[in-house]
């Protein structure tokens, strides 16, 4: 069988125009997609063309900002955190000798002490853990609100260092006679030390022990009954029972 010749035929699938009565050809939806994308396409191409300046401008910004974080994380922050911790050492060596005066500002050997490293390298985290050092420095010789001060600086993070932030702060407040305040802070300490027994437990009793000293017997009963539930392995929930029995006496 000979094969047909399709030359000239509507192709499958296309509409059939039919007579027209015009002289211009008709136009197909495909024809009008075409027409959508070239429009769309020459219209991109217009405003490419009235804003290549702001266009350009615009890239060579953002190309140089990027190169900068990068050139200044590498070349001075990074070298930064080195130098404070470094400078930090001795700082830290007189503070675990409980010598907190000298860690603060004269550690020996050469070394920052910390209100110096603070100072210096203040954008860096040995600068910031700094502020943490110089809080609890500051608060054993016996000046609290500058110990408020830099622990309210610090920005604590990870799961044990918020706790004891607060914990610090606490002690802070209650030694400036704050004691709602303190009351407060010891309870963000518990709910940020979550499950950890240490830092719990022993924030939860000083909560009790100052809730009772205010007078506040029946908060102070259930915080004690607490401490002896949740934080049983505490050096802390020891004196639980001691001080249950007190309190509920004295309902």
């Amino acid at each position: 069988m000979a094969k047909k010749n399709n030359i000239g035929r509507r192709p499958q699938g296309t509409p059939s125009t039919g007579r027209s009565g015009g002289t211009s050809a008709p136009i197909l939806e495909g024809d009008e997609t075409l027409v959508d994308l070239v429009e769309v396409r020459d219209q991109g191409l217009d405003f490419f063309e009235r804003n290549r300046n702001t266009i350009v401008i615009g890239a060579i910004a953002i190309a140089l900002i990027v190169a900068g974080y990068f050139v200044y994380k590498t070349l001075v922050q990074v070298p930064a955190e080195k130098t404070a911790m470094a400078e930090m050492q001795q700082a830290q060596v007189q503070f675990e000798r409980d010598s907190f005066n000298l860690a603060l500002v004269n550690p020996g050997l050469g070394g920052l002490g910390f209100v110096d490293i603070i100072d210096q390298y203040g954008g860096t985290e040995a600068g910031n853990l700094a502020n943490y050092y110089a809080a609890v420095s500051y608060l054993n010789v016996g000046k609290y609100e500058a110990s408020l001060d830099y622990m309210k600086s610090f920005d604590a993070k990870g799961s044990l260092l918020p706790a004891m932030k607060y914990g610090v702060m606490g002690d802070a407040q209650g030694e400036l006679d704050q004691l709602d305040d303190a009351i407060a802070s010891y309870r963000k300490a518990v709910d940020t030390a979550g499950d950890n027994f240490v830092t719990g437990g022993y924030y939860l009793n000083k909560l009790g022990l100052l809730l009772r000293h205010q007078g506040e017997t029946g908060e102070a009963l259930e915080v004690f009954k607490r401490l002896k539930a949740d934080y049983g392995q505490s050096p802390e929930a020891a004196q639980a029972d001691k001080y249950i029995s007190m309190l509920e006496m004295a309902q």
